[in-house]
């Protein structure tokens, strides 16, 4: 069933890229969200963010999943891409992706946020680059976040999962510490059941313990994007 249902997901989203393809070709985020939005809108993007999160990318699916559409998603997207390179450019070791209308940022030991071993408390280098971020985040106070935690596999199944909700919090906690409202977070945590990388190698452990960001458009900038597109 879940087979199923994921191959469900690559078809409608074939389907989606297939029509908007010749348009999108050589167009920036901003236009690739509208022509999406156009494509399938918000009903889609219901039906995509559900079925993935349900994947090993629970962070992709939450983006999706609250997609907007249409020219409102090309504006939303616009202001989305002047944060991605915002944090580009303040934070280059972070991974950061712009999906449709949001933006998917990960923190690896090697790329920004770094937790000692069995350790959840954000310090030193960690502490400074979520200042860094907490001043983006001021410049866009109209977006949300979703901030998941992750583990590696060593270790037993319930520590790594007690693990993962500590360092999400953590991060969060800093953030909100910083000036950002409390109210624009959200916080997820899986344990081992997402791994990004092969955890039979060091390397691949290492790219596994992490934490992620969901960046989508809050109510009052999906209300913004809607009344200044109109017509």
């Amino acid at each position: 069933m879940k087979n199923l249902a994921r191959n469900s997901v690559y078809i409608i989203l074939s389907m989606v890229l297939i029509t908007g393809c010749s348009a999108t070709r050589n167009a920036n985020n901003k236009q690739k969200g509208a022509v999406i939005g156009a494509s399938g809108g918000a009903v889609i993007g219901g039906v995509l963010g559900n079925n993935i999160g349900k994947g090993n990318n629970t962070a992709l699916g939450a983006i999706i999943g609250a997609v907007v559409g249409g020219v409102a998603g090309g504006y939303i997207g616009d202001r989305m891409d002047r944060q991605a390179e915002r944090i580009e450019e303040e934070i280059p070791g972070a991974e950061v992706t712009r999906v449709g209308e949001g933006i998917n940022v990960t923190f690896t030991e090697e790329a920004g946020v770094y937790f000692d071993t069995n350790k959840s408390y954000v310090k030193g280098t960690s502490a400074a680059t979520l200042e860094k971020l907490a001043g983006i985040f001021k410049e866009y106070p109209k977006s949300n976040i979703l901030v998941e935690g992750h583990t590696d596999s060593a270790g037993p199944d319930d520590y790594n999962m007690k693990l993962s909700q500590q360092r999400a919090e953590s991060v969060t906690n800093y953030l909100i510490s910083q000036g950002i409202s409390a109210d624009r977070f959200t916080i997820k945590w899986y344990g081992e059941n997402q791994p990004k990388a092969d955890n039979s190698t060091a390397e691949g452990k290492s790219k596994n313990r992490r934490v992620e960001l969901a960046i989508v458009a809050s109510e009052e900038l999906k209300q913004e994007a809607i009344e200044k597109t109109k017509g």
